[in-house]
């Protein structure tokens, strides 16, 4: 149901939020590839980089829409920045070794832990989008469309590789690519059934 008692003071922070998570991992994604030893994980991760280069021009155009100024700070879009930073120094650390393979599952929680962040302000814009009575409601509606599968697959997959890669370092018998891979997940219920079915290909 549609109603016109929207924040928009928190819409607007929570759209600042999100273009800096989307710039934030553009830096992450670069950093993690510097990270990847795994051949498929590069490719998936090079495919991550590039869409999340376009959604920093779609939540860009967004504001834009909106007359807003994309350089604008905001104490929520100075923390993300923050975060997004210190996964970057963390896989930097990681990357000084001497275990490379254990840069790589740094770098695959760190990128989980942006996507996790990047998937809830998705979900929001969605609602936003859902709730807005002006023209804004479209755009938003349509920049969630074309965004959130990508995100969805984002963070379902990598956690899927997070996963693998630590049951591989552990010394069991890994699932790689991960099932969440294997089966294009893109929802909760598809990840939790991918996760559920790897014993049988372990």
């Amino acid at each position: 149901m549609k109603n016109n008692t929207l924040n928009t003071s928190h819409v607007t922070e929570l759209l600042y939020q999100a273009l800096e998570t989307e710039k934030g991992g553009v830096q992450i994604y670069a950093t993690a590839l510097r990270c990847a030893l795994n051949q498929d994980l590069k490719e998936e991760w090079n495919k991550y980089l590039e869409q999340t280069k376009t959604h920093v021009q779609v939540v860009s155009d967004i504001l834009k829409s909106m007359n807003l100024d994309l350089e604008v700070e905001t104490p929520g879009r100075k923390i993300v920045r923050h975060i997004g930073d210190s996964l970057v120094q963390a896989m930097e650390m990681a990357l000084r070794g001497p275990d490379l393979a254990a840069a790589q599952i740094v770098a695959a929680e760190c990128v989980t832990l942006a996507e996790t962040k990047d998937h809830l302000n998705w979900g929001l814009i969605g609602e936003i989008a859902k709730n807005a009575t002006s023209d804004g409601g479209a755009v938003l509606q349509q920049a969630y469309d074309q965004v959130e599968p990508e995100e969805d697959e984002h963070l379902y997959h990598t956690q899927g590789w997070s996963r693998e890669l630590w049951i591989e370092a552990l010394g069991m018998p890994a699932v790689l690519p991960p099932p969440e891979e294997q089966r294009d997940v893109e929802t909760a219920i598809e990840a939790a059934q991918a996760k559920k079915s790897r014993a049988k290909n372990a």
